[in-house]
């Protein structure tokens, strides 16, 4: 077991958004999180990356490492995009095979120079794609995953999803609209909303 969530309640500024949501989810596994915006799906990608406090002992880890995608850039605004990206790698353990590798399949690295700041909306999207890849993490949280991004970069997401999975990863994301990856689980929170 990689993550599992065993009764899972959420509370957003004292409001309960959903509660009694149970899932599990192994290496190989992938888990897509829909429902209208509010009703918490990424309240639970936090959750589940221990970024907000839940109901004690709800979630539980199997030691994986997680990567978080979500709106927060995380990337130095001021620094070309190999060094913000580089910062990431060497806190994860990655090489810098790893960037090259994100930049790559990202189709980002002719940017690899360019300032974090000047990059289009689909690229910073595209560049916390490749860091989330870059960064060796068994468990990736994607929240949107596709939005910004036109069709060449959605089959681009869809094969490093896919590859990711068939490499014993696991993925857990968020989306309003279908994403390129056939998801093994699929949880409507709408359902579980208080």
């Amino acid at each position: 077991m990689l993550v599992r969530g065993q009764n899972v309640e959420c509370r957003r500024g004292g409001r309960l958004l959903f509660s009694g949501l149970d899932f599990s989810l192994e290496a190989g596994e992938s888990l897509l999180l829909r429902g209208p915006n509010g009703i918490g799906k990424s309240s639970l990608l936090r959750l589940i990356a221990g970024l907000i406090p839940g109901n004690n002992d709800a979630i539980q880890h199997g030691g994986e490492t997680m990567a978080l995608a979500d709106e927060n850039l995380a990337l130095d605004p001021d620094r070309t995009l190999y060094d913000a990206l580089a910062f990431w790698a060497h806190l994860d353990g990655r090489g810098m095979d790893d960037i090259a590798a994100g930049l790559a399949h990202y189709d980002l690295s002719a940017l690899a120079g360019v300032p974090v700041r000047i990059l289009s909306t689909g690229q910073r999207k595209r560049a916390i794609l490749a860091r989330t890849m870059a960064s060796g993490a068994s468990l990736w949280l994607l929240d949107e995953p596709g939005n910004g991004l036109d069709s060449a970069s959605l089959e681009r997401l869809g094969a490093a999803m896919n590859a990711h999975i068939a490499n014993g990863g696991a993925i857990i994301a968020a989306s309003h609209f279908a994403l390129p990856h056939d998801f093994t689980w699929v949880i409507d929170l709408s359902k579980a909303a208080a």
